[in-house]
């Protein structure tokens, strides 16, 4: 065998040292190269995903594809390229050799165009223009696939944020606990809207779609005319009132501009309570603890994510937290606040600079039923993402689409999903007819613990642990009829992969994953 040192390629690799559809992590002058294998072929490709910089070599290669373990990017090992969410870049090659019994890696590859389609080929269909309107992952991901496509008329973005499209869920997570430059929140810097033409209007709510005339209206009077429209409009934070409390003591966590506000507010704080223990409200209580506060969570749930996870592992959770300061009033609702006292439904009363609202979202669906689209519990697309109304698109927080997995119509509000359905409608858009069959993904990071979900499940009859949560070590598979229809796990990411890659080749069958 090869010396279990990081390999110099330039030596070469013993070809009978790396099995069919393994990887390995070696060096090429001053840079990580991964050498994978896929059957007779060998492929040399960049170690690093292009989204956070994840070690690939501990992902998982499917097909002729890599898939980082992170956040579930994937790459073609031929050309290098980011072909689904959340990564956008390509990730650099280097040709490879074979001589004899063994494979060298040679010269790095000149990059590919960011838009190799671009000049290449012409779309099947070629609107007239483009107007997206939302500005968040959908959107972004969308107007990036159409210029990926080849697609040359104009792209517009209208969004209501103040902000170009940026990395929301660090919005509750790592912004809230120290300075971050914007640069790294952004998903592009504005350059790349200026490059790729990209009319982006922000600050700009719409007040109304006229579809017969295919215009977009705003408040301010402006019209935007559409050949296509894809609606990413997301969705809104519910708020509730708290009797006695001030507008200044209340702080809601979507956007960015949300997430500056606390971040402000904290430096001059002692004490949080969060009310709601949803992914958004812990993920913020974790955040904030983390700085020093003290910080309380409230909500009527008996157990956090209980009916998102499940009982046992909500408790697991909730253990983590408590173990970490965190105080919690669950079965309670808080019914006041008074200066910087709180009073919870069973009269305990508990300190307060200010209260973070976490109980939910609902979908953004007021303009598509005032257009006369098609709504139920969100925005009704087919599986090509496409609504009632022809040539018209809805992806991300709003869409409710049939899906293949768990063989029924849902609305999801994960990220991922958000950014690979507003590739797919974008393809379509441009007439590929490609149906949407991803494998929903999410995933939380609460302290120094991070789960991974993949799949589906509103409601299940049993559930199975295999590991074990306290070890941190574990995969929980929610079962219907005996069907898993999903699977989250803690510290197996390889496991993770393998489940998504198994409910995508065989939809509504999920058999059991090995872990590495």
């Amino acid at each position: 065998m090869e010396s279990t040192s990081t390999p110099d390629f330039t030596n070469g690799f013993r070809v009978n040292d790396l099995k069919n559809g393994g990887m390995i992590q070696g060096r090429i002058g001053d840079e990580d190269v991964i050498l994978a294998r896929q059957a007779d072929e060998f492929f040399a490709v960049g170690a690093g995903c292009t989204h956070y910089h994840a070690p690939l070599a501990e992902g998982l290669i499917v097909g002729d594809q890599l898939r980082c373990p992170l956040h579930h990017a994937c790459f073609s090992l031929r050309t290098g390229i980011a072909l689904c969410a959340p990564a956008f870049d390509a990730i650099p090659r280097w040709r490879v050799e074979l001589v004899g019994d063994r494979v060298f890696v040679r010269e790095k590859l000149p990059a590919l165009p960011q838009y190799p389609e671009a000049n290449t080929k012409t779309p099947p269909n070629s609107p007239s223009s483009v107007v997206i309107v939302g500005g968040g992952a959908a959107g972004l991901a969308a107007a990036d696939m159409l210029r990926r496509k080849g697609y040359v008329g104009p792209i517009t973005i209208i969004s209501a944020d103040d902000s170009a499209p940026y990395d929301r869920p660090n919005v509750s997570k790592d912004y809230l606990q120290q300075p971050i430059p914007d640069e790294w929140m952004n998903l592009r810097l504005l350059d790349f809207y200026r490059e790729q033409r990209i009319d982006l209007a922000l600050n700009s709510g719409v007040a109304s779609l006229d579809l017969h005339l295919r215009r977009v209206q705003l408040q301010d009077g402006r019209t935007y005319p559409f050949g296509a429209l894809l609606l990413a409009t997301g969705a809104d934070v519910i708020k509730i009132p708290i009797p006695g409390a001030r507008e200044s003591d209340l702080f809601y966590v979507r956007t960015w501009s949300d997430a500056r506000a606390i971040f402000k507010r904290v430096e001059t704080a002692r004490q949080v309570v969060v009310v709601g223990a949803s992914f958004i409200g812990l993920e913020v209580a974790a955040s904030l603890r983390s700085r020093g506060l003290e910080v309380h969570v409230v909500a009527p749930e008996n157990q956090p994510f209980e009916r998102t996870l499940g009982a046992e592992v909500g408790g697991f959770f909730r253990v983590l937290h408590e173990s970490h300061g965190v105080i919690f009033h669950l079965g309670k609702t808080l019914t006041r606040m008074d200066e910087n006292q709180v009073t919870i439904s069973d009269g305990t009363k508990v300190q307060a600079d200010f209260l973070i609202l976490g109980v939910g979202v609902r979908p953004s669906v007021t303009l598509a039923e005032q257009a006369g689209l098609e709504v139920d519990r969100g925005i009704v697309v087919n599986e090509y993402l496409e609504t009632s109304a022809s040539g018209i698109f809805a992806a991300g927080d709003i869409a409710r689409w049939p899906d293949p997995h768990s063989g029924q119509r849902i609305r999801v509000e994960h990220w991922v999903v958000a950014e690979r359905q507003g590739q797919v409608a974008a393809k379509n858009i441009l007439g590929y007819r490609e149906p949407f069959e991803a494998v929903p993904f999410f995933w939380t990071q609460q302290f120094d613990v991070a789960l991974k979900y993949v799949g589906h499940a509103e409601v299940w009859d049993a559930v199975e642990i295999d590991g074990s949560l306290e070890e941190r070590s574990c995969a929980v598979s929610y079962k219907r009829g005996g069907i898993t229809t999903a699977v989250a796990t803690i510290g197996r990411e390889i496991q993770s992969l393998q489940c998504e890659a198994a409910m995508e080749a065989s939809p509504r069958r999920l058999p059991r994953a090995s872990h590495g």
